[in-house]
């Protein structure tokens, strides 16, 4: 019968793969017959035909009886077949090696504290976006930016001449000209385009001074503490790369809409809780407060924050990206405060701290300006912080090496199509803030 004769063959050849075996079988029965469900279901696979991982052995736990002493080949220095294995005290080096160094238990450390910090850091994927981070930092968000700050790039003295062929070529430079390889990686030409806008905006020093008084900082370090609620949030990471100031940037809202912010009602998004994605530590240093540099460094100030998109394990969603932006925006405005005015919550700053921030994947831009009106973020009523945010802003369509053909047509063509120079503008009058 055929179920014999498939036990046959499967007991004969054990490690045939089940694609040949079901052909050597349809050319036995090549009409069906008994080759049916039955048949089926008696074919399997080896396991490691089929890649199963066997699950981990459990280790043996040793057996205490009380009273009774285990003989052991210890004193006998060599193995003995039906004697124990000899169990010996974890040997202390009297010297620290750092190879070898254990961290004792958390609730042992002697910064382990009972009331859990969240901590939000560059790696952080925030599940609510912009709306939780405008929660965690009480800010009103505003869609669009400020006319009165796109008016700085509109002023014929404050545009770069021959502006929109020389940031096409800026472009163009980062895209196809900046690589040997038929294709730049995100990560090179997004920040090899970022490095010539500045380089472009640079240009307009001579005409204003004050852009000599700025650095560019890569790579410090940020730490802000704060309290909503009943819970203590802090901000810590790096910041990627940072314009600094000598002078800070003027507010961009007077006290009389300052004082209207009071009667704004957050958003909320119950039933999910604010603290969602945020990393919960019970070993963290209260109250810290740094923005990176000294007491005595010259550009103390913060004053536009570029974010970058990366392709790493950590890439983020644009909503999240967004989020990210908005929290370290706030955490410099929040710790360049807490250096001025102390770390005791005040209702209303005598002067509001402004912090701008650009983020862009090579292509498309984001644009925030942070206003930090109050550092008494505990409850929902009062004084808020103001958000200003334009995002998803495309500075051009297309930028391809080859032109895209479809059913003998050319959808795309080679080069770099569809620039937007109004999304430069936006970029240049950012940079001019605080100097024209």
């Amino acid at each position: 019968m055929f179920p014999e004769t498939a036990q046959r063959l499967k007991a004969a050849a054990p490690l045939v793969s089940q694609t040949r075996l079901l052909k050597d079988l349809s050319r036995l029965y090549p009409h069906g017959g008994a080759f049916s469900l039955q048949s089926r279901r008696q074919i399997s696979v080896s396991g490691c035909l089929s890649a199963k991982i066997q699950p981990p052995r459990k280790p043996r736990e040793p057996v205490e009886i009380p009273g009774l002493e285990m003989v052991t080949y210890g004193e006998r220095m060599h193995f003995v077949p039906g004697l124990a294995k000899p169990r010996y005290p974890r040997w202390e080096r009297d010297y620290k090696d750092p190879r070898y160094y254990t961290a004792p238990p958390a609730q042992e450390m002697p910064l382990y504290k009972e009331k859990p910090c969240h901590v939000f850091n560059q790696r952080t994927s925030a599940l609510e976006g912009v709306r939780q981070a405008a929660w965690l930092t009480k800010a009103k968000v505003i869609p669009g930016l400020p006319p009165h700050l796109l008016s700085l790039a509109e002023n014929p003295e404050n545009q770069i001449p021959d502006q929109d062929e020389r940031v096409q070529n800026a472009i163009k430079h980062a895209r196809f000209w900046d690589t040997t390889q038929e294709r730049p990686r995100k990560e090179k030409y997004s920040n090899t385009l970022l490095l010539n806008l500045l380089h472009l905006c640079a240009t307009l020093q001579s005409r204003n001074p004050a852009i000599g008084r700025r650095i560019l900082a890569e790579d410090h370090s940020l730490a802000a503490t704060w309290t909503r609620g009943d819970d203590l949030f802090q901000i810590r990471g790096r910041n990627g790369l940072l314009h600094t100031s000598m002078d800070p940037l003027p507010e961009v809202s007077g006290k009389d809409e300052v004082s209207q912010t009071a009667d704004y009602v957050l958003e909320t998004f119950y039933p999910v809780s604010p603290t969602i994605d945020l990393q919960q530590v019970n070993v963290y240093k209260e109250d810290v407060n740094c923005s990176g540099f000294t007491g005595d460094y010259p550009y103390p100030h913060a004053h536009t924050l570029y974010f970058l998109e990366t392709t790493d394990s950590c890439k983020l969603r644009p909503e999240q990206f967004r989020a990210k932006m908005v929290m370290f925006t706030f955490g410099n405005a929040l710790a360049r405060a807490h250096k001025l005015y102390g770390t005791e919550p005040q209702q209303l700053l005598d002067r509001p701290v402004t912090v701008q921030a650009v983020g862009t994947n090579g292509r498309i831009f984001q644009f925030l300006v942070f206003q930090l009106n109050t550092t008494d973020l505990s409850g929902d009523d009062g004084i808020k912080n103001q958000l200003w945010l334009e995002d998803d802003v495309e500075l051009y369509d297309f930028a391809k090496v080859r032109p895209l053909i479809k059913k003998k047509q050319v959808k795309v063509p080679a080069g770099l199509t569809g620039y937007k120079p109004e999304v430069f503008t936006k970029f240049l009058s950012l940079y001019l803030h605080g100097a024209a």
